[in-house]
Formats: structure tokens, C-alpha cells, sequence
């Protein structure tokens, strides 16, 4: 039977036969193994054992009752609004110079895309060698620059191991937000520059009036993105300082991970994967409340 030429299969149905693939991949792979994790922080599910009660809310209980819990969630939301800010800044600069017209402006797009294409381990081993108290690159730039007169541990010691975590993953994450501001930069009518720049507005004045207000719904959507990818940080913590030095960069993801595959309390482990996917959906639906907002404005 020909699908196409079958006039009883109405569009919304032909529509349906062809998502189903697609629906199923996302229900194996994502709808199921949230429902079993949910299943699981309803649980006390400890390997060391054997019984496995349903205790309903405990878990949730004791986590939002610990302090080590609010540690972590402190920690998680400097480093993501550190983070944040930075790919936020840069990137919109970025792509406000990779807008303008001049020789090399397609190679340079094109190499933007390096960091962004490199595996979050390997970008997290690179910067792990790059800032090696023996024989990192950055010791010895720095030290080549009389900026340090000996080479430091700069992932031992606070507030330099965050600073260097934000910089390794920001500038994994700058080239996407980048890519994304300049494709809504496209859309905002160059007449309208040219009509500032006749009435005597300083390009400044142009990017502050013009350029911005209409990007907001674009940087609105990088600013959730980037919050969502932020507050979800795993593997560059646990490369480059395994949430240390002490606790001073054990953020939610590092704190799952000690839950669920140290302490093998996948109960424990679970739950608290499910208060920062509510987290991350709370900020999110802010953070889109406000783009509508924006838009109906």
C-alpha cells in the first residue's frame, strides 16, 4: 500500500507514522529511564542491601535537610552564573565582530567551531595539562610574563580552582552561544543601523538601542540553554578537581555522583537528580516567562 496515495490515512495520522520511530528512541532513551530514577529516589535502594523498602519521600527529605546538600546547590549556582556571564559577555561580542565584513571572517567561523566540537573529557584533560603545577603552559606564560615568580597549583587552592574551572568550561561553551547570537544578529534589518548612524548614533549607542532589544528573545534562549548546561556540570569537576580543593567545587552533578557511585545509594543518588532537574525546569520557566513577556512588550 502506498501511504502517499492512500486518501484514508488523513496528514495528522501519515504525520504520527512517521514521528513513531522518533517518539519510540525518545521514550527508550529518555521518558523510561526518568521514570525508573523516580521509581528509585521513592526508594531506600542501597546495593550493600539487600532490601530495598519504598520509604515515599525520605530521601528527599534528608537531602533538603543536609547542609552538604546546600553547599553543593550554592556552589553549583556561582559557578553557573560565573560561567554564565562570561559565555553570555563574550559571546555577543564575539559574534558582533563576526558580523561585521572583513578578509578571513569564514575561517574564523569556521575555527570558532574547535572548542565546541572537542568531547567534554578532552576539553577537560587539555586544560587539566595546560595548568599543571610542574609543567602547564599557563605556569609558564605566567611566569615568562613576571606575573608569578614560581609555577602555582592553581586547581589546589581557592578562588583559583573556580576561576579556572569557569574559564576550561566557558570557553568549551562560548563558540554555541556565539553561533546562536550571530544567526539572531541575521535577523535584525541593517536599515535600521543606517538610519541611527544618519541621525548621528555612536556605534555604541546603535548596539544599546537597536541591537539588543531585538536579540532579546535570542539571548533569552542562550540564557537558558547555558543556565541548564551549567547547573548540570560533571565531567570537568571531576576531571580537573573532583569537586576540591575540600569541598569548594563539588557541585550538584559531583554530589550525584558521589551519592549513586561511591556511596552506591542509588535512592539517595536519584532523588537529588530530580531536584536539580526541578531546578533547572524552575529556572528554565522563568527564564521563558520572561522571553514571552519580552516578546508580547
Amino acid at each position: 500500500m502506498n501511504l502517499f496515495k492512500d486518501k484514508n490515512i488523513s496528514s495528522g495520522k501519515l504525520a504520527l507514522i512517521f514521528s513513531a520511530p522518533a517518539i519510540f528512541v525518545l521514550c527508550v532513551t529518555v521518558l523510561i529511564p526518568i521514570i525508573y530514577a523516580i521509581y528509585l529516589s521513592l526508594h531506600r535502594y542501597k546495593l550493600k542491601r539487600a532490601k530495598r523498602p519504598f520509604i515515599g519521600f525520605d530521601n528527599y527529605e534528608k537531602i533538603l535537610t543536609s547542609e552538604k546538600f546546600w553547599d553543593s546547590l550554592s556552589t553549583s549556582l556561582i559557578f553557573a552564573t560565573s560561567a554564565v556571564a562570561v559565555i553570555i559577555t563574550v559571546s555577543f561580542f564575539l559574534a558582533l565582530l563576526l558580523d561585521q565584513d572583513f578578509p578571513g571572517r569564514g575561517w574564523l567561523r569556521a575555527l570558532l567551531l574547535i572548542p565546541w566540537a572537542i568531547p567534554d573529557v578532552v576539553n577537560a584533560l587539555l586544560w587539566n595539562w595546560l595548568l599543571h603545577p610542574s609543567f602547564g603552559i599557563i605556569n609558564a606564560l605566567f611566569y615568562m610574563g613576571g606575573f608569578i615568580d614560581q609555577y602555582v597549583a592553581w586547581l589546589s587552592s581557592m578562588p583559583s580552582a573556580m576561576i579556572w574551572v569557569v574559564i576550561a568550561y566557558s570557553w568549551k561553551n562560548i563558540p554555541l552561544a556565539t553561533l546562536l547570537i550571530l544567526a539572531g544578529l541575521q535577523t535584525v534589518s541593517k536599515s535600521l543601523h543606517e538610519s541611527a548612524m544618519v541621525e548621528g548614533a555612536s556605534a555604541w549607542q546603535r548596539t544599546l538601542k537597536i541591537t539588543m532589544p531585538l536579540l532579546r528573545p535570542t539571548l533569552t534562549v542562550v540564557l537558558i540553554f547555558e543556565t541548564i548546561f551549567a547547573l548540570k556540570v560533571f565531567d570537568l569537576i571531576y576531571v580537573l578537581t573532583s569537586g576540591g580543593p575540600g569541598k569548594s567545587t563539588s557541585v550538584l552533578g559531583w554530589s550525584i555522583y558521589i551519592n549513586t557511585f561511591k556511596k552506591l545509594d542509588f535512592g539517595s543518588g536519584s532523588a537529588l537528580a530530580m531536584i536539580l532537574g526541578l531546578i533547572t525546569l524552575f529556572l528554565a520557566m522563568i527564564f521563558y516567562t520572561y522571553l514571552d513577556r519580552g516578546e508580547k512588550q
